[in-house]
């Protein structure tokens, strides 16, 4: 076994996998990597399953000090992170040696960054997943949802790994102002006609009052003239519009259920580029349908393969 010891952290560092599944009917939410494709990268940089624990770094301030020789990988955001002072790049594999200091400092490109080891870090299994929901006291090192803390060891396989580098062309883009794509939800035909139309063709700002349960997006007052609803379930990326007209794109650690009226939902590729963006960034809404959502996805996961 080999392990990574920390020696600082902060609420936003924790352990995250693909999520717990089959559980929302108990209330429990998913959980899981908010920007699911870069923790799947970092785990195929090391060959291993896409959803295996990999620990999820949001905007820097993590150091761990490695007790073995020990591979890992790195992916998402450039957390200008450094190796007893030299700086290391994203999306490749990386040998740290016994006693040499990982530090993630601030993010230069991006907002959260995914650190793999063999096989996945080893953690208590809750609902079937390690994943980290502080509100409802689930996963993460000890079982019951606390984030990473100084002194905390994580473990994992020895096992050392052929060096590997995402290609050029492969790695997802941080930099322009993304077109997120929308599949429209069962609401949409009761927002007013001029709503629809700003919702599509104006920008919206990312906005600070943003957290794993959902980002507020800040743009042109959204207007819904339907009738009141009835709580019902929330998929992951629904966008809601609140009585302020403002949208807020729940993620991963939303609640199960809620009674705002939606837009409709992010795709999957949508959602994880959304995750990688900081406060006051700018996004635009496309919508598309089902069909080309899902052919779109199931083409970039071939990818992965």
């Amino acid at each position: 076994m080999s392990g990574l010891l920390i020696q600082a952290s902060n609420p936003m560092c924790m352990l995250q996998d693909a999520g717990r599944f089959g559980v929302r009917h108990l209330g429990v939410t998913q959980g899981g990597a908010a920007d699911w494709l870069s923790m799947a990268w970092a785990n195929w940089l090391l060959g291993n399953s896409p959803d295996a624990a990999v620990i999820e770094i949001t905007l820097g301030g993590l150091t761990l000090v490695a007790q073995a020789d020990c591979s890992l990988a790195l992916a998402g955001a450039d957390l200008a992170a450094t190796v007893d002072g030299q700086a290391l790049k994203p999306w490749r594999s990386f040998v740290l040696k016994k006693g040499q200091t990982l530090a993630f400092t601030q993010p230069l490109l991006g907002a959260r960054a995914y650190l793999a080891a063999p096989a996945g870090f080893i953690a208590p299994q809750v609902l079937g997943s390690c994943a980290t929901v502080v509100r409802e006291q689930l996963g993460g090192p000890d079982g019951f949802g606390r984030a990473l803390v100084t002194g905390d060891e994580l473990t994992f396989a020895a096992a050392s790994r052929p060096l590997r580098e995402l290609a050029r062309d492969a790695i997802p883009g941080f930099t322009s102002k993304p077109c997120l794509d929308v599949v429209l939800g069962a609401q949409i035909g009761a927002f007013s006609g001029q709503s629809t139309f700003d919702a599509f063709n104006q920008p919206w700002t990312v906005d600070s009052r943003a957290d794993r349960m959902g980002i507020r997006l800040l743009g042109p007052n959204l207007v819904y003239q339907g009738a009141p609803l009835i709580s019902e379930g929330i998929p992951l990326g629904a966008i809601q519009v609140p009585p302020d007209g403002q949208p807020i794109v729940l993620l991963n650690d939303r609640q199960t259920i809620g009674g705002y009226p939606r837009l409709g939902a992010l795709t999957p590729l949508a959602l994880a580029r959304l995750a990688q963006c900081l406060p006051g960034e700018g996004v635009h809404l496309r919508p598309t349908t089902q069909d080309a959502a899902q052919c779109h996805h199931v083409s970039y996961m071939q990818r992965l393969g």
